[in-house]
């Protein structure tokens, strides 16, 4: 019997949630034995609430990360975000949305960029707690850009190595909670499809209002078409310059029927129409190397 179903049963005798499920088998079966205990709503029925039991870190942005800056809301970069979140708690009003996958057709377009800076624009709201993952366990940059440990982090959690309170990590002073990757994983995509990460994101949001995910790009693996299956919505973040119409169109269509609640454009240049970004830029110095280079590179693989 796995220390998930005894923590089930446990709530159930408490009256805390249904009849426990039947037994796993196979390889997610001898996952899931593994698994710790610590997994809302069990965890809320016996005692603190998990939250309260998580390491709280410093704010101290790696200066090449690019994050708006909180103090300042005002500037152009906390405008532009805090209009992409003013859509996203609209959508959210009219529909159940909670978790989030950003992504790009290809690197170096600015999902990164994406994620970090709209989880902090919605961390500022008065009591919207929300969490920041990175599930691209490829390439996992989060941790650098807060400059917090990589591990234990999502991979340590799912693999039954560490509980769920100990790869949290909330930002002090703030609503903003991280999630790093964790210890490297030799085939990502069969973590992925364990059982394990959808029970996960069935539950997160009943902690945290936005639970927003960053992941690989989607024309160089399947992570995030699968990720798009078990969230509620997917982000496209492209860039002018680089992100062509075929490029779109295919990531687009590798998504199938899955919920795309829209494109950030990333990357324009002053005078064009899409965004204000290249005021990003210059509020923090940036000096383009390339014609066609923009300072999300910085903050994204």
């Amino acid at each position: 019997m796995s220390r998930v179903h005894d923590a089930l049963r446990r709530a159930e005798q408490m009256g805390a949630v249904p009849a426990a499920t039947p037994e796993p088998s196979g390889a997610e079966g001898r996952a899931a034995d593994k698994q710790p205990e610590l997994l809302s709503p069990t965890v809320v029925a016996g005692g603190p609430g998990l939250l309260e039991q998580v390491q709280a870190v410093p704010f101290t942005p790696a200066p090449e990360a690019l994050l708006i800056d909180i103090s300042r809301p005002q500037d152009a970069p906390s405008e532009e975000f805090r209009s992409l979140r003013t859509r996203l708690n609209h959508l959210q009003s009219l529909q159940p949305i909670h978790t989030v996958v950003v992504t790009s057709p290809s690197p170096a377009e600015g999902k990164s960029f994406v994620a970090t800076n709209l989880a902090l624009a919605e961390a500022q709201l008065a009591g919207s707690n929300t969490l920041l993952a990175d599930f691209d366990f490829r390439r996992p940059v989060i941790h650098n850009l807060f400059q917090i440990d990589r591990t234990p982090g999502a991979t340590d959690y799912l693999l039954g190595d560490a509980p769920l309170e100990a790869v949290i990590k909330r930002i002090n002073g703030m609503n903003l909670f991280i999630v790093p990757a964790g210890t490297a994983v030799k085939n990502p995509l069969e973590l992925l499809n364990l059982r394990e990460v959808k029970t996960l994101l069935e539950e997160l949001p009943k902690l945290f209002n936005w639970v927003i995910l960053d992941s690989p790009p989607l024309l160089f693996s399947a992570d995030a078409n699968l990720l798009g299956t078990l969230t509620d919505g997917t982000i496209l973040v492209v860039r002018i310059g680089q992100t062509t119409s075929d490029v779109l169109t295919r990531a687009i269509q590798s998504l199938c029927e899955n919920n795309v609640l829209g494109t950030v454009v990333n990357g324009a240049r002053a005078g064009e129409l899409y965004s204000k970004y290249t005021c990003y830029y210059s509020s923090y110095g940036y000096k383009e190397p390339e014609p066609e280079a923009d300072s999300s590179s910085q903050a994204d693989e």
